[in-house]
């Protein structure tokens, strides 16, 4: 079995570094244009709730890096297939959705990508982008992950299945269905856990009685990694290995160590179960701002460049705002359309 990589100690990510293999400095740029776009509209659409204009939001804020660098690490390699969850507008809107598009699905508008407005924002499947997400049911997409990954072994495609989870996920009878039979059928497959220490209030000390989710991998006899995921450039090494090691050997847990910044939804108050200071201290870990701290040191954008991409981006979601506020609800005479075949 190929030795994969432990990504972090636990610490804050050190992004001072060469690039590693298969990256360049216009990826750097491109991928810090993405993020900025991609908080920039997590932001408006929380703004958008508090207004009574978006009914419901699961903030990615904190998971940007994790997200955006498997991301980097699937579209290097070319042919992966996605089964995000609910927390993955990063992952969603990298792989090319406009602000428009978000903001048509977050405010149930027609036109929305995923479901045309029949299901929560962004639930349904974007087939151009690889995409399949039909449920916000927790570890709904675990087995459903598998079994594509399974068809496309029995198809002899090489193409690997990344599924993405948070951990109160892991705690969840499919996860463990999932895992187990991927692991007999070595299927192609990445688990990719995105662990910010809460399952909505519950701490993850009350959820499990291990540490870390990655050593669960070994009872289902494949590799666990530990991934710092508030750094961009591990989270693409720790993918870039697991997609080589997927389509050769089997599966593989990535544990992604993060944070989630804002409440679990738009529903919900973190300050009644989070002590102030806890919250205070996981905002001095944003990694959209630890990325752009490492793009100046590396050189790799000017302050000035920095504030006019965070411009053009407010330009955009502005922009995409104000279209799909003008925009049509659906028809509701269509309501049934696409439930039964004809």
């Amino acid at each position: 079995m190929t030795q994969l990589t432990n990504q972090t100690d636990g610490k804050t990510a050190d992004l001072s570094r060469a690039l590693p293999e298969g990256l360049t400095p216009e990826d750097m740029v491109d991928y810090y244009r993405r993020m900025i776009t991609v908080r920039t509209t997590d932001e408006r659409i929380w703004m958008m709730n508090r207004q009574g204009k978006v009914p419901i939001a699961a903030s990615g804020q904190g998971h940007e890096a994790a997200q955006l660098g498997t991301l980097l690490a699937a579209e290097k390699d070319g042919n992966c297939f996605f089964f995000p969850y609910y927390r993955d507008l990063s992952l969603k809107m990298g792989v090319g959705l406009t602000p428009t598009q978000i903001m048509l699905s977050f405010m149930g508008k027609l036109g929305d990508p995923y479901s045309n407005a029949r299901q929560f924002p962004l639930q349904g499947a974007d087939l151009d982008h690889n995409i399949i997400q039909l449920s916000n049911v927790v570890a709904a997409g675990m087995t459903q992950s598998v079994g594509y990954a399974l068809g496309c072994k029995m198809r002899g495609d090489d193409r690997v299945t990344l599924a993405y989870f948070g951990d109160g996920a892991a705690s969840q009878g499919e996860t463990h269905e999932a895992m187990n039979f991927a692991g007999v059928h070595k299927l192609p497959v990445i688990f990719i856990c995105e662990n910010n220490g809460y399952a909505i209030s519950v701490p993850q000390r009350l959820q499990m009685a291990i540490g870390d989710v990655a050593n669960r991998a070994e009872g289902y006899g494949f590799p666990g990694v530990i991934v710092d995921g508030l750094d961009l450039l591990a989270s693409y090494e720790a993918t870039r290995e697991a997609i080589h090691h997927a389509r050769r050997e089997g599966p593989v847990l990535l544990e992604m160590k993060l944070e989630r910044l804002m409440p679990h939804t738009t529903d919900d108050d973190d300050t009644r179960y989070r002590p102030k200071e806890e919250i205070e201290a996981v905002r001095q870990r944003d990694p959209v701002a630890a990325f752009g701290k490492f793009m100046l040191e590396q050189g790799y954008l000017t302050e000035e460049e920095q504030d006019e991409i965070r411009a053009q981006a407010r330009r955009a979601i502005n922009e995409a705002t104000d279209a799909a506020e003008a925009a049509a609800l659906p028809d509701a005479s269509t309501l049934h359309q696409h439930v039964y075949a004809p």
